[in-house]
């Protein structure tokens, strides 16, 4: 299960694993839970920067948001018929309030992540064995902890004939570069739909641009652009991992110069999220072949469209593809961590996050 940067829900995957072949795997249900409203506001502050308004509040939102998602596990099982007894683990990922792996901290050199909704809470009120908190191990390490789906992406979508790369597309963009022959890498590329959906919410009264419909009213402003893509933060090397507290609207409000039409603004912030994407690609694997999108922006035409555009002579196509389906790639990379944890496996990749090497990700809680 994971709720990611955008917050638009709990994505719970139900997946079975061959035994014996932790890289074969099929998803036999997939479900969307919706936050309650005023708690996916005040979660949504606080991925963008905000702080608690006491040590009271923050731990009653972990324990709310564990609540959240052990009701969604719940929910799930019981809609597959399938007993909780019968559920080796729950892998979650939890909710990320922030993450500073570059080490901002209150003396800027003690790098740390935080996702909120305890483990033991899920475990005890599911009754299945909970694996969560996978990021921070990666953080001691050195690395970023993120992104994690790659270990998932190489073992499902690697193929020995060409160069790929699987593209989600959540709130934050991030590849996995799956080379033909050499070492997988992956890396945070900036914004996919968080910055839209934060425009979309404030002037459409919406959570997101449907299709990019929105979008397509506008055009990209190129001084706007300019400005959005003098971002020091595009410029770094990987690895490297960002969320909401580094783009959000704040962000985008103080590169405005006043005046803009609103479908302009939403048409450029879709074109950055295109450009960055396309430049890291560019810049780190310029012989890929083939692109394997997932997440929601796999449904915004007009983001996938201007994608195409960047990077010509790419094919560019749904996991769908390949039999993940796009909605859920990342709930079911979280089944696929917690079957690592389980087994004492290691869940990160050093290559990708720039931890010191491998480690097994995650707090394990019994289920009793």
């Amino acid at each position: 299960m994971i709720s990611g940067t955008s917050a638009d829900g709990i994505d719970a995957a139900l997946v079975r694993f061959q035994a014996g072949a932790p890289t074969r795997c099929e998803l036999l249900l997939g479900r969307t839970y919706a936050w309650d409203e005023g708690l996916r506001e005040r979660l949504v502050a606080l991925g963008q920067g905000g702080d608690a308004r006491s040590l009271e509040e923050l731990g009653t939102l972990d324990i709310q948001v564990a609540e959240a998602f052990a009701d969604a596990a719940r929910a799930l099982i019981e809609e597959a018929g399938v007993a909780a007894s019968e559920v080796a683990a729950i892998g979650s990922h939890g909710q990320t309030i922030r993450h500073r792996p570059a080490g901002a901290g209150f003396d800027g050199r003690h790098p740390f992540t935080w996702q909120i909704g305890d483990g033991a809470v899920i475990a005890e009120r599911s009754g299945i064995a909970t694996a969560a908190d996978f990021r921070r191990r990666d953080v001691a390490a050195g690395g970023h902890g993120a992104p994690l789906m790659p270990a998932f992406h190489a073992a499902l979508l690697h193929s020995d004939s060409e160069d790929r790369a699987a593209l989600n597309l959540g709130g934050i963009a991030n590849f996995t570069l799956l080379p033909a022959r050499g070492e997988v890498r992956g890396f945070d590329t900036g914004p996919a739909n968080c910055l839209m959906d934060a425009w979309a919410l404030r002037h459409l009264g919406q959570p997101f641009d449907a299709d990019g419909a929105f979008a397509a009213q506008g055009r990209i402003d190129p001084a706007l652009l300019a400005r959005l893509l003098d971002e020091p933060w595009f410029a770094q090397p990987p690895p490297k991992s960002t969320g909401r507290e580094q783009f959000h609207l704040d962000w985008v409000d103080a590169r405005l110069s006043g005046g803009e039409r609103p479908q302009d603004v939403q048409a450029t912030l879709l074109e950055l999220s295109a450009v960055t994407i396309a430049q890291a690609l560019r810049a780190h694997q310029p012989a890929t072949r083939r692109v394997l999108a997932c997440g929601g922006g796999v449904r915004n035409r007009g983001l996938l469209d201007r994608l195409a555009a960047q990077l010509p002579g790419v094919v560019i196509e749904s996991t769908a593809a390949y039999g993940l389906d796009p909605d859920f790639v990342e709930a079911m990379g979280f089944a696929w961590l917690a079957r690592q944890t389980v087994a004492g496996l290691p869940g990160n990749l050093p290559s990708v996050t720039g931890a010191r090497g491998l480690r097994v990700l995650g707090t394990l809680h019994p289920a009793v």
